[in-house]
């Protein structure tokens, strides 16, 4: 109704303007006969209130769909009462919600044949990765086992690639069981031991062996690997230690990721899981991308999991994943 009288006030004043207009008029030629003027007055009042009211009821309906909110993009397509201008409007809210498909089918089309060109390309470094490792897999000179390290990094790199890639189509690819905690974190932990011996720190588990989790192990393991890779990277002093515990919380069970490294700012802190950050810390290590808290967060949230993080600076930094 609002709406409805907002667009009929310009009709609505000019009317009465024009009547005072005729009026005055008339009223300036001598014609001094002020109650014939007043029932013509009223007469014609009556003709625009029922002129109003017809286009009321015509077009109430589509008054009704301006003023509502759409809860989806098919609402404005159901049958409702017509008038030449909701028809008008109809047909072009759906010719412009066709071009609108259009446009996301085309790139959806688009955004999936580049998923698919980075997953063949990643798998397609791979062989090179491993042949190469093959070769070097043998020989314990200190050429190799730089190169050795260096491949460790390329294949983390692909890796990193890969499940960013795929993380858009996380529904095609994930497979919730109970697992083990502490042999999911064995298991990661043994597969960076050439990382841990590198840097010289040592990994410490405090987890019972019965405590399990609901998760997908393949993309749990990626995120406990890079909360892994961040605390190595930022632990610059030998024979520190990361710790791994995992306890029990209400109805929550807890991974506890725990460092001694350099900590981050109190000012990096809230944006720490945003895309591409990197903060003070980044611009002291190169190997910073800014894209591995916030693909942890991404996968977490995915699988139903909360991640909270808390650090203080030269002390080291503390991870949870509370599943």
């Amino acid at each position: 109704m609002r709406l409805f009288f907002r667009e009929q006030l310009a009709l609505i004043l000019f009317y009465f303007l024009q009547l005072v207009v005729i009026t005055s008029i008339y009223w300036l030629d001598g014609y001094r006969h002020l109650s014939i003027s007043l029932y013509a007055a009223f007469l014609s009042t009556c003709l625009l209130i029922g002129y109003l009211f017809f286009r009321y009821i015509t077009n109430r309906s589509f008054y009704q769909r301006m003023e509502k909110q759409l809860t989806s993009m098919e609402d404005f397509t159901s049958n409702v009462q017509q008038s030449p201008l909701a028809e008008g409007l109809q047909q072009l809210l759906k010719s412009q919600f066709r071009h609108y498909k259009t446009d996301i089918h085309n790139y959806k089309y688009k955004l999936e044949g580049h998923i698919q060109f980075i997953n063949q390309w990643v798998h397609q470094m791979k062989t090179p990765l491993s042949v190469i490792h093959l070769i070097v897999q043998d020989e314990d000179d200190p050429r190799s086992r730089a190169i050795r390290d260096e491949l460790d990094r390329l294949k983390k790199g692909l890796d990193m690639v890969l499940y960013t890639a795929r993380l858009d189509t996380f529904e095609r690819d994930f497979y919730v069981e109970t697992l083990n905690l502490q042999t999911v974190v064995r298991s990661v932990t043994s597969s960076q031991k050439r990382l841990f011996i590198r840097k010289r720190v040592f990994p410490v588990i405090e987890i019972d062996g019965g405590l399990r989790v609901a998760s997908d192990e393949k993309w749990l393991s990626f995120a406990i690997t890079q909360l892994m890779t961040n605390a190595l990277r930022y632990t610059v002093e030998e024979n520190r230690k990361i710790y791994f515990h995992g306890y029990k919380r209400g109805i929550n069970t807890v991974l506890e990721i725990r460092d001694e490294g350099v900590g981050i700012p109190p000012s990096d802190l809230p944006r720490v899981f945003d895309p591409y950050f990197t903060g003070e810390n980044g611009r002291n290590f190169q190997e910073s991308t800014g894209m591995g808290l916030h693909l942890v967060k991404q996968i977490c949230e995915k699988l139903g999991h909360h991640i909270e993080i808390e650090s203080i600076v030269n002390q080291g930094t503390t991870v949870r994943i509370m599943f």
